[in-house]
């Protein structure tokens, strides 16, 4: 997508150009100061001030130093001319957006040659002018001023100001601007080559002033967008505006204009623009959003992958008129712009509407994961409310007794047999702090390590912990992936199972509280590790993900297959019936992980895990804020599984 540096002394306009937006340069002159260098450098030497030649080198470096350091106007004040010089300064700013300016001076003082126009009484002082410009790198040339007395009789001085003093080659009336011509930006793709993100419609809402008749109307139809629009502060901004000037209002997708379309219009002062910008469609906390202003990935793989998708743009460096906008001669030319390349991901695309579409059945925040046991590619990443940030990825919770997985493994992996009696009291207490089951309820001394699983009895575990070293869950951890660093191809957390800090600490990690965190995606491939009897790496961004990491451990096949009868009993007569009719062998472990919400009151994170035997598809379900594994994470992992097979 074409388009110019920022802050050209008029609005830029944009023809459509076999798929980019070609720039047409309009300058005029400039009414404000935008100070866009984000660093400047003017390189000083020390001079004999005394003397005629060292006072105009010291006068033409503090010129130069106000310039470089992007304040026109305190340049301009160095100047005979300090309107000229301030209106001009200001324009060759803004238009070349500098990322850096450094001025040096890079001769000696010599007297003017007033026959060749200098001043009477002056001295040319040559300096080089060096920008760093935005998508263009360093651009650098020649120039030089005259520095004169104020008057043959004062021992002050001053620039001489003319517009070759900016560049040699500039009249007046002519402004340097940069000019860039960006390729489309390229899509994210699902795995099937739909798009995750990519070119789409948009309308830019703005409000006419001295057309809105009806201001009460124009509240309610924007109101009634339901995105989010403080209309009394947008009703101070209007009535605080020129009448003629339009006043920005928002930017909707085009499925929502199409929606509220007939309201919109039916405001005499509301305008419509429509334009085409990359959008996420679908994983829109993954995708990332993009930066408004500059076009470029802010966040998730829009930000990862900027150089991948943005692809390089052709920039010019022009003299133009600055009151007709054309350009009169090109300076400096970077050909050969390179369009982007699409970055392609793993996600099921189908999978991924059917995650999110089970996500709005709740009031609650949520996120849902989904793997391929098989491979470990991600096939769905699910995030609800959108402005929450990718928490599928990258949250870090603890996973309450959906942890139980990895402390059930621990104990087969240490000689524990599935029908051993362990136990299962209504209370255990440790150091002084209780523990109990949700709901307080008890099964008798005679529990089984099968039946405490499929009940999730927290007691049963706690009350086995001298079974377990500090390290033993750190170390089972690693079987399933958790303790070495993981590359997806994007950010993530990839859980955290330290070891334990004394005889309270080690309870409460054995099931899932106090320093055990993990994200969704991490429960995810618990229950696909369990699925596939090995840790396979989560992979969301093949290309990016040669190597993707390996455990450093195995679990022996006893282990993964009582894990798997577990899980598929917790189904058929545990806390996970509410999967008993999903399409498909399911096999589950719920988790309610209690936190302290901050006003010492106790609230729950609701978890639940599981794969499909028959499907090669393993997934986590959390929502956040209320409820239990399976009577609030349930229904919604029963909505998600149901939803992609239909």
């Amino acid at each position: 997508m074409g388009d110019s540096a920022p802050g050209w002394d008029l609005p830029r306009q944009q023809d459509q150009d076999t798929g980019r937006h070609r720039t047409k340069w309009i300058i005029a002159g400039a009414v404000g100061v935008t100070v866009l260098a984000i660093g400047a450098v003017l390189l000083l030497r020390d001079g004999d001030s005394d003397s005629p030649e060292g006072a105009a080198r010291a006068e033409a470096e503090r010129f130069l130093g106000a310039w470089a350091d992007g304040d026109p106007e305190a340049a301009a004040a160095f100047t005979d001319d300090p309107e000229a010089a301030a209106s001009l300064l200001e324009s060759v700013q803004r238009n070349l957006g500098a990322e850096e300016t450094a001025l040096t001076v890079s001769g000696e003082p010599a007297r003017g040659d007033m026959s060749a126009g200098a001043p009477e009484a002056s001295y040319a002082v040559p300096f080089t002018a060096a920008f760093t410009l935005p998508g263009l790198g360093e651009w650098s040339y020649e120039s030089s001023l005259y520095v004169a007395r104020d008057s043959p009789e004062d021992e002050g001085w001053h620039v001489h100001w003319e517009s070759p003093l900016v560049h040699p080659e500039l009249v007046d009336g002519q402004t340097l601007v940069l000019s860039t011509d960006r390729p489309e930006r390229a899509p994210i793709l699902a795995a099937d080559g739909s798009q995750l993100a990519g070119p789409s419609a948009v309308w830019d809402l703005s409000i006419w002033p001295a057309r809105l008749t009806d201001p009460d109307a124009a509240w309610e139809a924007l109101d009634g967008l339901d995105v989010g629009l403080d209309t009394d502060a947008l009703a101070d901004r209007v009535a605080d505006s020129d009448p003629d000037q339009a006043v920005s209002v928002v930017s909707l997708r085009d499925q929502v204009f199409r929606e509220h379309e007939d309201e919109l219009r039916a405001v005499e002062g509301l305008q419509f623009a429509e334009d085409t910008r990359p959008l996420a469609h679908l994983a829109r906390t993954v995708v990332g959003g993009i930066d408004p202003a500059t076009g470029t990935g802010s966040s998730g793989l829009q930000g990862r992958y900027e150089e991948q998708l943005a692809g390089t743009a052709s920039a010019t460096v022009v003299i133009a008129d600055r009151e007709s906008g054309d350009a009169v001669e090109v300076l400096y030319e970077q050909e050969g712009g390179e369009p982007g390349t699409p970055v392609q991901t793993t996600i099921d695309a189908g999978m991924q509407r059917a995650a999110e579409a089970a996500l709005e059945g709740t009031d609650q925040a949520g996120s849902i994961v989904a793997v391929r046991p098989s491979t470990g590619e991600v096939l769905a990443a699910a995030d609800s409310p959108l402005d929450g940030g990718d928490r599928s990825l990258s949250g870090q919770l603890a996973p309450g007794s959906t942890f139980k997985v990895i402390t059930t493994a621990a104990l087969l992996e240490s000689g524990t047999a599935p029908g051993e009696a362990i136990g299962c009291p209504k209370y255990e207490t440790v150091e002084g702090y209780r523990f109990q089951n949700q709901n307080e309820f008890e099964l008798g001394p005679d529990t089984t390590l099968h039946e405490a699983f499929t009940a999730s009895c927290n007691t049963a575990y706690i009350g086995n912990r001298d079974r377990f070293d500090n390290d033993t869950l750190r170390l089972t951890a690693e079987a399933f992936g958790i303790g070495v660093e993981w590359d997806l191809g994007a950010g993530s957390f990839d859980g955290s199972v330290p070891d334990a800090e004394g005889a309270s600490d080690l309870a409460a990690s054995l099931i899932g509280q106090g320093r055990v965190q993990a994200s969704p995606l991490v429960m995810a491939s618990v229950a696909a590790t369990v699925a596939e009897g090995t840790f396979h790496q989560p992979v969301l961004v093949p290309e990016a993900v040669p190597d993707p990491a390996a455990a450093p451990r195995e679990l022996s096949a006893e282990t993964v297959d009582a894990l798997r009868t577990m899980m598929r009993d917790t189904v058929t007569q545990g806390t996970a019936t509410v999967l008993a009719d999903v399409p498909g062998v399911a096999h589950a472990k719920t988790g309610t992980a209690e936190f302290d919400t901050g006003d010492g009151e106790l609230s729950t994170n609701a978890w639940l895990i599981g794969y499909l035997g028959e499907a090669d598809l393993a997934f986590a379900v959390l929502l956040l804020d209320g409820g239990s594994g399976g009577a609030t994470a349930g229904p919604i992992a029963v909505d998600f599984l149901t939803g992609f097979q239909e």
